[in-house]
């Protein structure tokens, strides 16, 4: 097949459509959002039982719990040139078999420094995956189904969420508690760590069969490979077409680099930039503290360790139901006006977080903090309020925008940069709050809740809609009083 000719039968093509190929592409690639998931937070219903076998303070508790970050950073820096040096499919294995020996060694960890160092080489699985599933998922995906199925990757990371969550509250409730023994006498809180083995395996085998993005492989002069893909799962009615716009937005380059992020008046192009801060904001208004710490807040708060896994995991439910819909509405109603409700209501939800625990009383001779009636139920309600509007707009839409609003030539590339800010971000957040939390969480809350504000100034002013575009198109986007992205 010559780069002019069509697959057999696309001169009767129809129009672009969402067929079930596409479809069953996306959700595998989105498994890696499932791994990010539970990675980041199976070590939620841990935190406890490390802490009394390792004999950790604050700090270095805080330090345990966000080690993983430090590698999701790490790996996401270089997941874009590895994915274009070598394909996205490469990649997408190199994450799994990243997660595989990170639950391996997390489960038989001997010392807190040991199982920092596991907890970081399972940072570099997450962060290829952050970078490589949105980018891939926005390149096979027809432009208009591409925001649903690129909320596909957020609702792979809840269903993670939510899972570790639910498991890490099984192996507890099984074993009497995460410090007792369970199956074969192992620690109930290295098995939640080892479970983890199985999904990234299934992981790995699923992305040897997937297809490579057809911009990667047009890229590369794989005309071929790149006109079936197109034709066959993004269901192009004119491949010719589609690979000759594709072909001369990435002509300017020829090979993509970091350099090629430079520009601009502070040393980055506006549409990198924009991709940072709107990484930084998802991260700074607290949402890894609830799925982090949960656990230890809900205790904090009165709950036994198993009513606090109870409730983590019924948030966690409530963050998968919010991110649905999401996918139904963000081809609907666009992706700025989703992200300005959800700072609005972020912003009101954290405020009332920050209100009821200025209501917390400290027991004597305890660091526990107890609410009276009817803050602790306040509390409750702001928190999963907050859950909500996270995961119905900024948590999904902005690893869609990510995915979608940077020029064929950069994308990979500066999706790299952007998610490494956002991994550092998170850990920083992360690493922080147990600080934090001692000075007050009214102030812990307080302080997201001025961030979710940020964010819906941030939206207003710079964000433009993406909703429809090709992606051929974002070369065009105008952010915010007409400025260009390029």
């Amino acid at each position: 097949m010559s780069a002019s000719a069509a697959p057999s039968g696309a001169g009767s093509a129809p129009s672009q459509r969402l067929n079930a190929k596409v479809v069953g592409i996306s959700i595998a690639a989105a498994v890696g959002g499932f791994l990010f998931g539970f990675d980041t937070s199976v070590i939620n219903g841990a935190v406890g039982a490390l802490s009394e076998e390792f004999s950790l303070g604050a700090g270095l508790t805080g330090f345990a719990v966000s080690s993983a970050l430090l590698g999701c950073a790490v790996g996401a820096w270089f997941a874009g040139s590895l994915s274009n040096r070598y394909g996205r499919i490469p990649v997408m294995v190199i994450a799994a078999t990243l997660f595989f020996v990170s639950a391996i060694g997390s489960g038989i960890a001997f010392g807190v420094w040991d199982l920092i160092a596991w907890r970081v080489v399972g940072g570099l699985g997450v962060g290829a995956a952050s970078v490589i599933a949105p980018a891939y998922i926005a390149e096979v995906a027809p432009a208009k189904f591409r925001g649903r199925l690129g909320s596909l990757q957020q609702l792979a990371i809840v269903l993670g969420i939510f899972v570790a969550l639910l498991s890490n509250a099984l192996i507890a409730n099984s074993a009497g508690g995460s410090e007792q023994s369970f199956w074969f006498g192992v620690a109930a809180w290295r098995w939640m760590f080892m479970i983890e083995a199985v999904p990234a395996a299934a992981y790995g085998i699923m992305a040897l069969f997937l297809p490579e993005s057809p911009r990667y492989l047009i890229r590369r002069n794989q005309l071929d490979r790149a006109s079936k893909v197109l034709y066959d799962f993004t269901g192009e009615p004119d491949v010719n077409l589609k690979i000759e716009q594709i072909r001369k937005t990435l002509e300017r380059e020829d090979s993509e680099s970091l350099r090629d992020l430079l520009g601009g008046r502070f040393g980055l192009k506006p549409i990198v930039w924009l991709g940072i801060v709107l990484s930084l904001f998802q991260q700074l208004v607290g949402i890894n503290v609830i799925f982090y710490y949960s656990t230890t807040l809900w205790q904090s708060v009165g709950f036994d360790e198993s009513q606090a896994l109870l409730t983590s995991t019924i948030t966690s439910i409530m963050n998968i139901v919010a991110t649905i819909i999401a996918i139904v509405l963000v081809d609907r109603l666009g992706r700025r006006l989703m992200l300005l409700v959800g700072s609005a209501g972020m912003t009101a939800s954290l405020g009332l977080m920050a209100l009821a625990f200025s209501f917390g009383e400290v027991a004597a001779g305890s660091e526990a903090v107890s609410l009276p009636d009817p803050w602790s139920t306040v509390a409750l309600i702001g928190a999963n309020a907050f859950v909500m509007f996270f995961g119905a707009t900024w948590g999904p839409l902005v690893w869609v925008l990510l995915g979608e609003i940077f020029p064929n030539r950069i994308r990979a590339s500066a999706l790299a940069v952007a998610a490494a800010a956002q991994w550092a971000a998170n850990w920083l957040v992360s690493t922080t709050f147990p600080t934090l939390s001692t000075i007050g969480l009214t102030f812990a809350y307080g302080l997201y809740a001025a961030f979710a504000l940020l964010s819906l100034i941030f939206v207003f002013l710079w964000v433009p809609e993406t909703k429809d575009r090709e992606l051929e198109d974002m070369d065009t986007l105008e952010l915010g009083r007409g400025r260009r992205s390029s």
